[in-house]
């Protein structure tokens, strides 16, 4: 999905870096497996530079809405993901983590003032139906803070390598414990 851009108090704020993009994620060759390309389908949801609204909250200023909720636009949320391209075709390098919900994650630690924190980007990795591709949806990025009360989930390691053959070969990933 393609968004479109917000604007708040005169000032546009261009979403197109959050349009859906193609991505060839090469996996390097190691002692038992040949290296191999994938080729990837990058979405994002509006969770990405949104959030929900808390009890009682009046922003109609701030709504943005898609075909199935409203959320309010996010400042912070909206200059952190100005990030998310880069950081999902670095996929390979970074660490990712299982959760225990059939999703992943990874962290950046630094936040849009530039001071360390953990911004959680949550992904999902799907068989795509186009014949030899893969779908991954970032499903959420955000820093953890006070108005995040749940924890964030066990660190269970596991490679953006390993993910994406699995994904495409139709093997099961186990989250341990």
């Amino acid at each position: 999905m393609k968004w479109k851009s917000f604007s708040f108090e005169g000032v546009e704020f261009a979403l197109d870096h959050v349009h859906p993009f193609e991505w060839a994620f090469t996996a390097p060759a190691a002692a038992k497996r040949p290296e191999r390309t994938y080729k990837i389908q990058v979405m994002f949801s509006m969770h990405t530079f949104t959030r929900g609204l808390q009890d009682g909250e009046h922003v109609p200023d701030l709504l943005y809405r898609d075909s199935r909720e409203v959320r309010a636009f996010d400042f912070v949320r909206y200059e952190l993901s100005k990030r998310l391209p880069e950081i999902v075709t670095l996929l390979g390098e970074r660490r990712c983590y299982h959760t225990h919900h059939g999703n992943f994650f990874t962290l950046e630690i630094i936040n849009a003032e530039g001071q360390p924190s953990d911004y959680e980007i949550y992904f999902k990795v799907s068989k795509s139906s186009q014949k030899g591709w893969l779908n991954l949806f970032i499903e959420s990025a955000y820093v953890r803070d006070a108005e995040y009360q749940t924890s964030q989930p066990k660190k269970r390691k596991i490679g953006f390598q390993v993910i994406a053959y699995n994904i495409m070969h139709g093997k099961k990933l186990n989250p341990g414990q």
